[in-house]
C-alpha cells in the first residue's frame, strides 16, 4: 500500500508515464476523464500530453494499453493540437496495436487511424498504413488492409488517394497467407465500387483465378455510385446536406445526388510509368534500315511488345518516331506499314499528353498513307492517328489535315474526313471553335460535291458530327449554298453520331431543336451567357442595323449572313417583263425605250415613284434592274436620265431583297459610270447600296475586277476612291487582300497619276487595319514608288480605324456577340492579318540531305547544313507552319556540344518565329520546350541569346501555349541554378500581363518552393520575387495548401515567405467583361452603345482635371455613335486596369543596378538607342503594355499626348504607383526633352506641374537617383527659345524645391550656367538669384565664396541678358548679406565692377541684411523646417533670434530651456529677453514708432534694486546631489552615452552636459574624462556604420544626436588636458571620419554639422594635452599610411592637424615631453624609412616629419639630442642622424639670423627718399593686373615692418574704389595670417571647408542668438546699453553722448553673433586696424548706420571712443530707465 499511495499523490500526466502499470492504468484513466471534460480544444491542458501520446498506444501492459488507447482516441477527437503527433502514434499503433489478439484493441487503434483522418491528417495516416503491408507479421498486414478498406468506404476516394494503395494491391495477391488475400479482395471490391473499370488494368497481372473471383464479386455489386458517410473537420457544410437529404427520404436524395457527376478516376494515372527507351535492342536502328524485311519486322516486333505498356515514360523519342515514320511512309511491305502504325498507336497512348511533341510530324505520313487500300493497314492507320489526336488538339493538326482534303485520291479524302469526323466527338463548344469550322468546312462541302460516294458519305458524316457537337445553328452558315436534300443527309448524320460519355445524347439533341425554334433564349444552355444575348435581339427591330457593324471589323470571315440572305437563279427577260407589269404603271413600260429623252426621263420618274411605294415582300429586284438594263440600258446618254436610273438602283438595293444574281446586272453599269462627272456620285451611292445588300468584299471584288479590265484611268481611280471610302464605312471584315493586291500593284504602275494617286490613297486606308504586315507585299517595288507609299503610312500611323457603321443588316446580334467572343478568345483579328500574308511552304526546301547536314558528327557539316537552312527561311520571308522534318534536326542541335552552333540554331528560330507568325503555336512543345532548356547552359553569351529567342517565339505565340501540360514543370524540375533563375525572371516579367492562366501553371509550385531554399542566391532571389506574381494567379490559399507536401523544415520558412508575398502581391488584371454583357453592347442600339462607352472607357476618358482630357471631345462623338469597333473596344478594356504595376522594391533594385553600373547610368548629352532601349526594359515590368506602346509609339506624337493625359487623370488614384515608377517617368521625360515637338514638351510640362505640387502634399522627396537624371536635362529646357516654356520650367523649378533641397538644386543650376545657350545662362543666373533670395546664402554649395566667383564671372558676359542676370544674382545676394558680397566676387575688372556698384547703388535695398520684406516672411513661416538657413553665417546678417528655436537641432537645448518661453504657433515673436533691436536700429524711416516689448515679465525684471545674478535654470533632478554620489552614478550614465537608441544616449549626453556647466559641479567629471571619450567615439562609430546606413532611421535623430557630441565634447574645457593619448588618437580617428562621411552632406544642414565638426578639432588641438595630442596625430598618421584602404583624404587632413600643432609649438614647447614626441617619431620612421617616405603618393608626409624635426630642433637647439632617452639602439636610428644634419644647419641659421638683425637696424635708418621708392615700386605692382597680388603681399609686410610708415601721400590722388581695394587686400592678407582672435580661414582651410563663424550649437539656456560662446554668461548691461542706443535714436534720451561702453558693449555683440569664439579685443584695435573679416566689416557697417542716424553726434563721440572710460552701473540708473521704458510704453499706445 505504501507504494502505491506514493503514485497515487502524483499530477495525470507523472501517472502516465510511471514504471508501474497500475499508475499508469490510474492515469489513462483519470487522462481519459480529463479529456472529456475538457471543452476548449485549444486549452493549454492538451499541451501538457503532445509528448505522451505514443507511449498511450504502445504501453507494454495489454490492460494499460487498452485503457491508453480510449485515452488516446478521445484526446486525438478532442483537442486542436492532435494533428501533430499523427505520425509517431499512427506508426506506434501499427507496430504495436495492429499484432495484439485482443480484437478490442486493434478496432480501437483502427478508430485513431480513423479519427486522424477526419482532423485532416489522411495523407499521413495512409503513408503510415502504406508501410505497415511490409510487415513480416501477417496480422499487421490485415489489420492494415483492413484499416484502409474501412477508411474508403466511410470517406470515399476523394480523401483517400487510391494511387499508393492500388499500386501496393497486386502484390498483396500474391501473400502466402490467405488471411492478406482474402483481406486484400475485399479492398479490391470496396476500391471497384469507386472507379470502377479504372481498376482493371492494374490487376491484370495477378492470378487468374483470383482475378475471375473478382470479377464475379464486381458483378454483384450494385451500379450506383456509392457516397461518402464520414466527412473531414472542413466538409461540416456537407456533412449537414448529406443528413438533410437523409432526413429527406432516401429515393429523393439518390436522385439528387445522380445528378452530379461522379468524380472519374483515370486508369492511367494509377498505373506506373514504364522506361522503354534503354529497353530497345541496341541494334534496333541498324535493323529498321536492313535491306532484308525479316530483319526489319523484328525491330518492329521488339518496339511493339514494348509500346504495348499502358504507361510510359516520358524521354526523347525523337528518333524512335523518326525510325517508325519512315517506315510508315516509305516501307513497301504493307505488314511492316501495319507493325509500324500499331507502334506508333502503343507510343501515342503510353505517353498521352507528352506525345503531342511528335504529333506534327507523323500525321502527314500517315495521312498520306491511307492511299493504301488493305483494311488491315488502314485500321492500324485508323487506330494511331487517333491515337496520336487525343496527345494533341484540333488546331496543332489542322494544317495538315487541310493539306490533304483535296487530294487527288480518294482513299486519302475519304479518311481525312473521317478522321476529323471521329476527332471532332472528343471536341466541346470551346475546343471546336467558329475559327476551326471556318477552315473546315469550305473543304467539307467541295467533299459533299465529290464524284466518289465514299468521299461524300464521308463528309456528310463529319459535318453532322460538328452539328451534334457545336449545334445546328453554329455549322448552318457555312451550309447556306447546299440544297435541301444534301443538307438532310448532314442532319441525318448528327442524328446516328452519339458522343462518348453521353447516353442519348439524341434525344437531347431532339430537345434542344424545338425549343430553339420556339423560343431563342433557351437556346445552348450550357452557354451561361445566352438568355441575356438573345433577350436585346428579340426586342429590337431597326436599331441593330447601327449596333451591329461595331463586331464587323474583327469578325473573321463573317459571310454568314450575308450570304444567307438571298439567293435566286437568273431569269429570262420575258418573266422579268411580265413581273414588272405587274408592279410598274403601263406608261412607265411603253417609254423605258423612249427615243425621246424626256418621255425616258418622266418614265424613270415613274419608276422611282413605283419603286419607293413598294413593299420589300413585292419587290422583283432583278427584274426592276434588268429593266433598267433594258436598251438604252447603261449606255443611256442623257445625263438626266442617267442620274434616274442609278439612283433607282440605290432604291431598289436598299428596300428590296437584292441578291449577286440582280448585283451582276447592274454593276457593269454602275462601273462604267463612276468616273462620270456628272453622274459619278449616284454610281458611287448605288454601289454602296449594292455593297450593303452583298457584303462589300463580294461587291469589291467585282467591281475592282471590272474596273481593271477597263482601260478607263478615270473609272480606275474613282473606284479605288470609292473603295478606300466604303471600307472606313463597311469595315475591313472579310475583305480578300490577297486578291486586291495584284490589282493594286497594276494600279500602282499606271501611266495615269490620278489612278497611282487613288491605289497609294486606298493602301493607306488598308494600313489602318492591317499595319505593318501590308508593306510587306510592295518591298519589291521602285525606290520612288516605295517612299510615297511608307509616307502615306506614316499619315496613318498612330490613327484607329474609324467605327463602321454600314453592314449586312441579315442575322441577329446575337451571332455577332458570338462571333465577337470567339475572336476574343483566339487573340482577336490580329492573325487575319498575319494569314493575308502570301506565306511560301518550305517542306520542299528542307530536303533529307540538308536534315542529314544538320545532324552531321563533323561541325563543319553541320554548321553548313544551318547556313543552308537560314538560308532558305530568308529567302521565304514569310514560310507556312509545315517544315518538315526541320523541328527535330534544329531541336537535336540546341544541345550540341559547339556553342556557336548553338548560338546559330538560336538565331534561326527567332528567324522562324518571325516568319512564322502566329502559326508557330504548333511548334511550342516539340522546339519551343527545348530553347527554355538552353537557358540552363553554362555561358552567359548562349543564355542571352535563349531568352531573346524566347521572347520572339512568345510574341508570336503568347504565354499560353507554354504554360499549358507539364513540359514547363520538367524544365524547373532540373536542378540547374542558370536555367531556373533565367526561367523564374521571365515567369516574373510575362505573368503580371496576363488576365488568366491554364491550370497546369500550378504543377510548377513545387518547384517554385524548391528553388526558395536553392543553394544559389540568385535563384533563390528570383524565386522570391516569382512568388507574388504566381500568388496573383494561383491564390495564398492554394499555394499554402500546396506547402502540405513540403517536409516539416521546409514548410515553416516557405509559408513565412507566402505570407511576406501575400502583402505585396501585384493587383491582378481586370478579366475581360462578360459575354453577355458584350452582346448588349453590341445589339443594344444606341442606349447601349452610350452606355459602353461610358463604362469601358472611363479610366481613359474621365475628366478629373479638365486640362488632362484630350480625349473628352472624341468621348462625346462615341456616345452618340454606335459601340465603337471591336478592336477598339479590346483596348479600351486592356486600359481600364492599372496603368503602373507595383513591384516590390522594384526602384530600389534599380537604383542599385545603376549604382552597381549593371546598367547604363542615365547621363548623357544626346539620348543613345542603347538608353532608350534600357528604359523599354525597365519600363515593360511596372507600366501596362499599352501605355508603354503609347508613350514609346514610333511617330504620332497625338498617342503620346493621349498617354500622359491619362497618367494625369489616373495620378490621384495610382498615387502609389507613380511613386514607385517616378524614377522612370522622369527619365521618359527627359527623352522628351530632347525633341522638338512642342505639343508633346507642354503636355509634360502640364504634367509635371500637376506631378510636384502632389508629391509635395504627401510629403515625397526626390532621391539623388531620380533628381539626377531629371533635374540637368529640366534645365535645358530653361533655355528654350519659347517664352511659355521657359516661364512653365521656372514654375517647375520653383515647385521643385518642395520636393528637392534648393541646395541640391542650386549645383544644377551652377552647371546650367556653363551652356553655351545664352538664354539658359541667363534663365539659370535669374534662378540662382531667386533662390538666394528665397533661401538665404546657405543654398550656395559647395561655399558660397565659390559660387559667388563663378557667377560674378557672368557679369562680362558678350550677350546683355546673361550680364544682367548675373548683376540681379549679386544684386540679390547683396540685399541678404550687404557688403560682404564684395569679399565673396573676388576681383573684378573695373569695368565690371562699376557696372556692380552702378546696379548695387540704383535698385538695392536701402537696409541689406535687415529683415527680410513681409512676404519673405511669410514665405519663411510657410516653408518647411529644413528650408530655413540653419546656419546664420550663411546668411551674414541674420540673426539666430530670428530664427524658430526647432531650428537648433540639438536634444540638449530642449533639456536646458524649461525656464525659457517657447512661442511655436509663432517662432518669429522674440523671446522673453529679447527685442529684435537689429530691426529697429537699421529702421531710420520709424521715428515715432517704437519696437513691440515683451511686456509679461518686464516689471518683474526690473523691480530689484541691485541687478541681479545671471539666471541659471535648475539642474536636473539626476544630479541634484551629484557631489554627494559616488563615482557609479557618473560611470552608469556616460555607459549611456554608447547605447544604440539614439534617445537614451542623448539623454545620457544632455545629463553630462548639466554637469559640466556648473563650475561647481564639473569636477565630479574628473577622472572620467576617458571614460566619456570612449564612450563618444563608440557612439560616433555606431552612428557611422549602423545609424547612417539604416534609412528607417529619421536623419534628423543622427543629427541631433552629433550635435548633442559635438555640444559636450566642446564643453569639457580644461578637463580635457586629462584626455590620454590612446583616446584622443581614437576620438581624432572618430571626428576625421565624421567630416570625411559624404552621407553626413545629404542630411539637412549637413554642411554646418561639418564646420562644427571642424571648430571641434580645433578645440581639441588647442584644449588637450599638448603631449598626448601630438603623440596621438603621429600614431594616427601612422596608421593611416599603413592601411592601404584608407582614404587619402584622412591622411591629409591628419597632417593638417600636425600642421597646426607644429605652428603652436613656439608657445606650447615647455609643456611638451619631447622624449615620448622623439619616440613616436623613431617609431613612425622605423615603419616609413627616409626611402619609403619618399615612394608614397605624395610628398606632404616626408615634409610634415621634416618640418615637425625642424621646428624642434629650431625652439631647443642642440639640447633635442638629449631627449632620445626613450629610444633603444639610438645609433640604428635614423632619427638621431637626421636630428644631427638639423642642429648643424640650425646653427648657421642662427648666425644669418643675427647678421640679420644687423641689417635691419641699418635699415631703420633708412632714408625717406628711399622709402618713398620702395612704396612707389609696391603702388605699381599693385596697379598692374598680372602683379596685383603680390604688391598688396608686400604692402602688408612692409607695414608690419614699419608701422609707423605714412601711406596717405601715395593713396591721396586714387580713387575711391582702389583705396577700398587696398584695404580690403590687406584685410584679406591679415586674416589668413592672423591665428587668433574669432576662427580665421586659416583654421577653417586646415578641413577646407569655408567658415565665417561657429554654427548655432547653443551652450547655455539661453537663445543662442545671446549667448557668446566663449563660456561667460550674456550680462543684463548689455541690453540697457543696446536701450540706451536705441532711446537716443528715437530722441528719448537727454544726453546724446554714447559712451565708449556702448560701442564696446555692440561691437562685443556683434562679435559674439558672429559666432567668435576667441577673447575680446579692446575697442580700439578693433578700430585701428581691421581684424577679421567678418565681424569687423560687420561691426564697420553698423557704426556707420549709427553715424548716420546721429549725425554730428556720433562723430564727436568717435574723437574720444579711445580713452578708456566706462559708463556708471547700470543698477545706478535703474529707477531712470524704468521711467524711461513707460514712457515708451505710452508713447507707442
Amino acid at each position: 500500500m505504501g507504494d502505491d499511495s506514493e503514485w497515487m499523490k502524483l499530477p495525470i500526466d507523472q501517472k502516465c508515464e510511471h514504471k508501474v502499470w497500475k499508475a499508469r492504468l490510474n492515469g489513462y484513466e483519470e487522462a481519459l476523464k480529463l479529456f472529456k471534460r475538457i471543452e476548449d480544444e485549444k486549452s493549454p491542458e492538451w499541451g501538457k500530453y503532445l509528448g505522451l501520446l505514443k507511449k498511450f498506444v504502445t504501453d507494454s501492459n495489454a490492460v494499460a494499453q487498452l485503457k491508453g488507447l480510449e485515452a488516446a482516441l478521445a484526446y486525438i477527437e478532442n483537442a486542436h493540437v492532435a494533428g501533430k503527433t499523427s505520425g509517431e502514434v499512427v506508426s506506434g499503433v501499427v507496430s504495436k496495436v495492429f499484432n495484439q489478439p485482443k480484437a478490442r484493441a486493434k478496432e480501437l487503434g483502427s478508430d485513431i487511424c480513423l479519427m486522424y483522418m477526419e482532423i485532416e491528417r489522411a495523407e499521413v495516416v495512409q503513408d503510415e498504413l502504406i508501410k505497415g503491408l511490409d510487415n513480416k507479421n501477417p496480422k499487421i498486414v490485415v489489420t492494415c488492409i483492413e484499416t484502409l478498406r474501412k477508411a474508403l468506404s466511410e470517406f470515399g476516394s476523394k480523401i483517400i488517394t487510391l494511387k499508393p494503395v492500388v499500386k501496393v494491391l497486386p502484390k498483396q495477391f500474391e501473400s502466402r497467407e490467405k488471411a492478406v488475400r482474402d483481406e486484400a479482395k475485399l479492398l479490391a471490391v470496396e476500391i471497384y465500387k469507386w472507379i470502377r473499370d479504372a481498376l482493371r488494368p492494374p490487376l491484370q497481372g495477378i492470378n487468374s483465378v483470383q482475378l475471375k473471383e473478382l470479377e464475379e464479386e464486381w458483378v454483384k455489386l450494385p451500379t450506383a455510385a456509392p457516397k461518402q458517410s464520414r466527412f473531414l473537420r472542413s466538409q461540416q457544410a456537407l456533412k449537414a446536406k448529406f443528413e438533410q437529404q437523409q432526413a429527406a427520404g432516401g429515393d429523393e436524395a439518390d436522385g439528387d445526388k445522380d445528378d452530379e457527376p461522379a468524380p472519374q478516376v483515370d486508369p492511367y494515372e494509377l498505373l506506373e510509368a514504364v522506361e522503354i527507351l534503354s529497353k530497345l535492342p541496341k541494334d534496333f536502328y541498324d535493323k529498321i534500315e536492313a535491306k532484308k524485311w525479316q530483319e526489319r519486322k523484328e525491330a518492329l516486333e521488339a518496339v511493339e511488345t514494348l509500346a504495348k505498356n499502358p504507361k510510359l515514360e516520358n524521354g526523347d523519342f525523337g528518333d524512335l518516331v523518326r525510325a517508325l515514320r519512315k517506315v510508315i511512309g516509305k516501307d513497301a511491305n504493307v505488314m511492316l506499314v501495319t507493325l509500324a502504325a500499331k507502334c506508333v498507336a502503343g507510343l501515342a497512348a503510353g505517353l498521352r499528353k507528352k506525345f503531342g511533341t511528335y504529333a506534327g510530324h507523323v500525321v502527314p505520313t500517315i495521312l498520306e498513307k491511307f492511299k493504301e487500300k488493305k483494311p488491315q493497314v488502314v485500321q492500324a492507320l485508323q487506330e494511331a492517328i487517333d491515337a496520336i489526336f487525343l496527345t494533341t488538339t484540333l488546331q496543332n493538326i489542322s494544317e495538315d489535315v487541310l493539306g490533304v482534303m483535296d487530294n487527288k485520291n480518294p482513299s486519302i479524302k475519304q479518311q481525312a474526313s473521317l478522321f476529323l469526323a471521329r476527332s471532332f466527338r472528343h471536341c466541346t463548344q470551346a475546343t471546336l471553335p467558329k475559327s476551326m469550322l471556318k477552315a473546315f468546312c469550305p473543304a467539307f462541302l467541295k467533299q459533299v460535291n465529290d464524284s466518289a460516294p465514299e468521299v461524300r458519305d464521308a463528309a456528310y458524316e463529319a459535318l453532322g458530327t460538328a452539328m451534334k457537337v457545336v449545334g445546328e445553328k453554329a455549322v448552318n452558315p457555312f451550309l447556306a449554298d447546299l440544297d435541301k436534300l444534301k443538307l438532310d443527309k448532314i442532319k441525318e448524320s448528327a442524328d446516328k453520331v452519339e458522343l462518348p460519355g453521353k447516353k442519348g445524347g439524341g434525344v437531347g439533341a431532339e430537345k434542344k431543336a424545338p425549343a430553339a425554334k420556339a423560343a431563342p433564349p433557351a437556346v445552348a444552355p450550357a452557354r451561361s451567357s445566352g438568355p441575356p444575348k438573345k433577350a436585346p435581339a428579340a426586342k429590337l427591330g431597326g436599331p441593330p442595323k447601327k449596333g451591329k457593324p461595331a463586331s464587323a471589323p474583327s469578325a473573321k470571315g463573317k459571310k454568314c449572313p450575308e450570304t444567307k440572305e438571298f439567293v435566286e437563279t437568273e431569269i429570262s427577260i420575258e418573266v422579268c417583263e411580265e413581273r414588272s407589269a405587274t408592279v410598274l404603271p403601263a406608261s412607265c413600260m411603253q417609254l423605258l425605250d423612249s427615243a425621246n429623252w424626256k418621255e425616258r426621263l418622266a418614265s424613270m420618274e415613274e419608276f422611282q415613284k413605283a419603286v419607293e411605294q413598294m413593299d420589300k415582300s413585292e419587290m422583283p429586284c432583278q427584274a426592276l434592274v434588268r429593266m433598267l438594263a433594258k436598251k438604252p440600258g447603261w449606255k443611256e446618254t442623257n445625263f438626266q436620265v442617267m442620274q434616274m436610273k442609278l439612283h433607282i438602283v440605290g432604291l431598289i438595293a436598299q428596300k428590296g431583297s437584292f441578291s449577286k444574281t440582280s448585283a451582276f446586272v447592274v454593276l457593269d453599269g454602275l462601273v462604267d459610270k463612276i468616273g462620270d462627272v456628272k453622274c459619278g456620285g449616284k454610281a458611287k451611292e448605288g454601289l454602296t447600296a449594292t455593297a450593303e445588300a452583298c457584303s462589300l468584299p463580294w461587291t469589291a471584288e467585282q467591281v475592282v475586277s471590272m474596273v481593271f479590265a477597263q482601260k478607263n484611268p478615270k473609272n480606275q481611280a474613282e473606284t479605288l476612291n470609292w473603295l478606300a471610302n466604303a471600307m472606313k464605312e463597311f469595315g475591313f471584315a472579310g475583305i480578300n487582300v490577297k486578291g486586291f493586291i495584284n490589282n493594286v500593284k497594276t494600279a500602282l504602275g499606271a501611266t495615269n497619276p490620278a489612278v497611282r494617286t487613288a491605289a497609294i490613297t486606298l493602301l493607306g486606308v488598308m494600313y489602318l487595319y492591317m499595319g505593318a504586315p501590308l508593306r510587306m507585299f510592295f518591298e519589291d517595288e521602285k525606290p520612288a514608288l516605295l517612299k510615297q507609299i511608307d509616307d502615306e503610312f506614316e499619315k496613318m500611323q498612330g490613327q484607329s480605324p474609324p467605327t463602321a457603321f454600314r453592314g449586312a443588316r441579315k442575322g441577329g446580334a446575337e451571332e455577332d456577340g458570338e462571333e465577337a467572343d470567339e475572336q476574343e478568345e483566339n487573340g482577336g483579328g490580329a492573325p487575319d492579318v498575319m494569314d493575308l500574308l502570301p506565306r511560301t511552304d518550305i517542306s520542299d526546301k528542307i530536303t533529307q540531305d540538308m536534315v542529314d547536314k544538320v545532324g552531321d558528327k563533323n561541325w563543319k557539316i553541320r554548321k553548313e547544313g544551318l547556313d543552308e537552312v537560314a538560308a532558305v527561311i530568308s529567302e521565304a520571308k514569310f514560310i507556312q507552319p509545315s517544315i518538315g522534318e526541320l523541328p527535330m534536326a534544329l531541336k537535336g542541335r540546341l544541345n550540341d556540344s559547339n556553342k556557336i552552333l548553338v548560338q546559330q540554331t538560336l538565331t534561326i528560330l527567332q528567324q522562324i518565329a518571325v516568319a512564322m507568325g502566329p502559326a508557330l503555336k504548333q511548334h511550342v512543345k516539340n522546339l519551343g520546350m527545348p530553347i527554355i532548356t538552353v537557358l540552363g547552359d553554362g555561358k552567359t553569351n548562349v543564355r542571352a541569346a535563349a531568352m531573346t529567342t524566347l521572347q520572339a517565339w512568345v510574341e508570336q505565340t503568347g504565354m499560353k501555349d507554354w504554360l499549358e501540360g507539364e513540359d514547363l514543370s520538367e524544365e524547373l524540375k532540373r536542378e540547374n541554378p542558370f536555367l531556373r533563375q533565367e526561367v523564374l525572371g521571365w515567369l516574373a516579367e510575362k505573368l503580371p500581363a496576363m488576365r488568366t492562366v491554364p491550370s497546369d501553371l500550378m504543377l510548377c509550385v513545387p518547384y517554385l518552393y524548391s528553388c526558395l531554399e536553392d543553394r544559389n542566391g540568385d535563384v533563390r532571389k528570383k524565386a522570391q520575387d516569382a512568388l507574388p506574381i504566381f500568388m496573383m494567379h494561383l491564390g495564398y490559399e492554394k499555394m499554402l495548401k500546396a506547402t502540405g507536401k513540403l517536409k516539416p523544415a521546409s514548410k515553416e520558412p516557405v509559408s513565412a515567405l507566402l505570407e511576406k508575398a501575400r502583402a505585396v502581391m501585384p493587383a491582378k488584371l481586370a478579366p475581360p467583361p462578360g459575354k453577355a454583357g458584350a452582346a448588349k453592347s453590341v445589339s443594344g442600339g444606341a442606349p447601349a452603345a452610350n452606355f459602353v462607352s461610358c463604362s469601358d472607357n472611363v479610366s481613359v476618358l474621365s475628366c478629373k482635371p479638365p486640362h488632362f482630357s484630350p480625349l473628352s471631345r472624341r468621348q462625346g462623338v462615341l456616345g452618340k455613335k454606335a459601340p465603337v469597333t471591336k478592336a477598339t473596344a479590346k483596348d479600351e478594356e486592356d486600359r481600364s486596369g492599372v496603368i503602373f504595376i507595383l513591384v516590390p522594391n522594384g526602384k530600389e533594385q534599380r537604383i542599385k543596378e545603376e549604382k552597381g553600373l549593371k546598367v547604363l547610368k542615365w547621363n548623357f548629352n544626346t539620348p543613345r538607342d542603347e538608353y532608350v532601349d534600357q528604359l523599354k526594359t525597365q519600363m515593360s515590368t511596372c507600366f501596362a503594355r499599352w501605355l508603354q506602346d503609347e508613350l514609346f509609339h514610333a511617330s504620332d506624337f497625338q498617342r503620346q499626348v493621349k498617354a500622359i493625359g491619362v497618367m494625369g487623370e489616373r495620378m490621384e488614384d495610382e498615387l502609389e504607383g507613380t511613386v514607385s515608377c517616378l524614377d522612370l517617368i522622369l527619365k521618359w521625360f527627359t527623352l522628351r526633352f530632347f525633341e522638338t515637338n512642342s505639343t508633346v514638351l507642354m503636355k509634360v510640362l502640364e504634367y509635371l506641374k500637376l506631378l510636384f505640387p502632389t508629391l509635395s502634399r504627401e510629403n515625397y522627396h526626390l532621391n539623388e537617383y531620380e533628381a539626377s537624371s531629371f533635374i540637368p536635362y529640366l534645365i535645358l529646357k530653361v533655355g528654350e527659345s519659347k517664352d511659355v516654356v521657359r516661364k512653365d520650367v521656372r514654375a517647375i523649378l520653383t515647385m521643385l524645391c518642395k520636393v528637392y533641397p534648393a541646395s541640391k538644386v542650386f549645383p544644377f543650376l551652377m552647371d546650367g550656367t556653363k551652356s553655351k545657350n545664352s538664354k539658359q545662362r541667363a534663365e539659370c543666373l535669374e534662378e540662382l538669384g531667386c533662390l538666394i533670395e528665397n533661401y538665404g546664402m546657405n543654398v550656395c554649395q559647395p561655399t558660397p565664396a565659390k559660387s559667388m566667383k563663378e557667377i560674378a564671372v557672368h557679369i562680362g558676359d558678350r550677350d546683355n541678358s546673361v550680364r544682367n542676370a548675373a548683376l540681379n544674382t549679386v544684386l540679390a545676394v547683396y540685399n541678404v548679406c550687404g557688403d560682404q558680397v564684395y569679399k565673396l566676387i573676388g576681383n573684378l575688372s573695373e569695368k565690371e565692377m562699376s557696372m556692380l556698384e552702378e546696379r548695387v547703388k540704383r535698385f538695392a535695398k536701402k537696409t541689406p541684411a535687415a529683415a527680410p520684406p513681409p512676404a519673405r516672411q511669410a514665405a519663411e513661416r510657410e516653408r518647411p523646417q529644413r528650408e530655413h538657413p540653419s546656419n546664420p553665417n550663411a546668411t551674414f546678417m541674420r540673426k539666430p533670434a530670428q530664427q524658430p528655436q526647432e531650428d537648433v537641432p540639438n536634444k540638449l537645448n530642449q533639456a536646458r530651456a524649461q525656464n525659457a518661453v517657447r512661442e511655436h504657433s509663432h517662432p518669429s515673436i522674440p523671446k522673453e529677453f529679447q527685442l529684435d533691436l537689429d530691426m529697429i536700429e537699421n529702421d531710420h524711416t520709424r521715428v515715432s514708432e517704437l519696437p513691440d516689448l515683451v511686456q509679461h515679465k518686464l516689471d518683474e525684471l526690473l523691480e530689484p534694486i541691485m541687478m541681479p545674478e545671471p539666471k541659471i535654470r535648475s539642474v536636473s533632478p539626476h544630479f541634484d546631489d551629484l557631489h554627494n554620489s559616488t563615482a557609479s552614478t557618473i560611470n552608469f550614465v556616460i555607459s549611456q552615452v554608447a547605447s544604440g537608441d539614439i534617445n537614451t544616449s542623448i539623454q545620457a549626453l544632455a545629463q553630462i552636459d548639466e554637469v559640466l556647466r556648473q563650475e561647481d559641479k564639473a569636477e565630479a567629471m574628473s577622472g572620467h574624462i576617458d571614460q566619456f571619450l570612449i564612450a563618444t567615439f563608440m557612439q560616433l562609430r555606431l552612428i557611422y556604420n549602423t545609424h547612417m546606413a539604416d534609412d528607417r532611421l529619421d536623419k534628423k535623430d543622427i543629427f541631433k544626436l552629433y550635435s548633442c557630441i559635438i555640444g559636450n565634447m566642446g564643453d569639457t574645457g580644461l578637463l580635457a588636458r586629462e584626455a590620454s593619448m590612446g583616446v584622443l588618437k581614437d576620438l581624432m580617428h572618430g571626428l576625421i571620419t565624421l567630416m570625411l562621411d559624404a552621407r553626413v552632406e545629404d542630411i539637412e544642414d549637413g554642411q554646418q554639422l561639418i564646420r562644427s565638426v571642424n571648430l571641434l578639432v580645433v578645440r581639441v588641438l588647442e584644449k588637450s594635452d599638448q603631449t598626448n595630442i601630438l603623440s596621438a596625430l603621429l600614431v594616427l598618421l601612422q596608421d593611416s599610411l599603413t592601411t592601404s584602404s584608407g582614404s587619402p583624404m584622412f591622411s591629409e587632413l591628419v597632417m593638417k592637424c600636425l600642421w597646426r600643432m607644429i605652428r603652436f609649438l613656439p608657445e606650447t614647447i615647455n609643456s611638451i615631453n619631447l622624449d615620448r614626441i622623439l619616440l613616436d617619431v623613431h617609431n613612425f620612421m622605423k615603419v616609413f624609412p627616409k626611402e619609403k617616405l619618399k615612394q608614397l603618393k605624395s610628398d606632404v608626409p616626408h615634409r610634415t616629419l621634416k618640418t615637425l624635426l625642424h621646428t624642434l630642433c629650431k625652439l631647443t637647439g642642440a639640447k633635442i639630442l638629449d631627449h632620445m632617452s626613450m629610444i633603444e639602439n639610438k645609433n640604428d636610428s635614423e632619427l638621431e642622424a637626421h636630428l644631427r644634419r638639423v642642429v648643424k644647419h640650425s646653427g648657421n641659421f642662427s648666425g644669418m639670423k643675427s647678421d640679420r638683425g644687423t641689417e635691419k637696424g641699418q635699415d631703420d635708418r633708412m632714408s625717406k627718399a628711399k622709402v618713398s621708392d620702395i612704396l612707389s615700386e609696391i603702388f605699381k605692382k599693385i596697379g598692374s593686373k598680372e602683379n596685383t597680388k603680390e604688391g598688396l603681399t608686400e604692402l602688408y609686410e612692409y607695414k608690419q615692418k614699419y608701422s609707423d610708415a605714412d601711406l596717405e601721400p601715395f593713396l591721396r590722388n586714387t580713387s575711391q574704389f582702389f583705396q577700398s581695394y587696398v584695404e580690403r587686400g590687406l584685410r584679406v592678407i591679415e586674416s589668413e595670417r592672423e591665428g587668433k582672435g574669432r576662427i580665421q580661414p586659416s583654421s577653417t582651410v586646415l578641413f577646407e571647408v569655408k567658415c565665417f563663424s561657429v554654427p548655432v550649437i547653443p551652450q547655455h539656456g539661453l537663445d543662442s542668438g545671446s549667448v557668446p560662446l566663449n563660456g561667460e554668461e550674456m550680462k543684463p548691461a548689455v541690453y540697457y546699453e543696446r536701450l540706451k542706443i536705441l532711446r537716443q535714436r528715437q530722441g528719448l534720451e537727454n544726453n546724446s553722448r554714447v559712451s565708449l561702453m556702448s560701442i564696446t558693449l555692440q561691437a562685443q555683440l556683434l562679435q559674439q553673433e558672429e559666432g567668435d569664439s576667441g577673447p575680446m579685443r579692446p575697442i580700439t584695435s578693433l578700430l585701428s586696424k581691421p581684424s577679421v573679416a567678418s565681424s569687423t566689416d560687420m561691426l564697420q557697417s553698423k557704426l556707420s548706420q549709427l553715424k548716420e542716424s546721429r549725425e554730428s553726434h556720433f562723430q564727436q563721440e568717435q574723437s574720444h571712443s579711445h580713452s578708456p572710460t566706462r559708463c556708471s552701473s547700470p543698477s545706478a540708473n535703474l529707477d531712470d530707465l524704468k521711467k524711461r521704458l513707460e514712457r515708451i510704453k505710452s508713447n507707442r499706445q
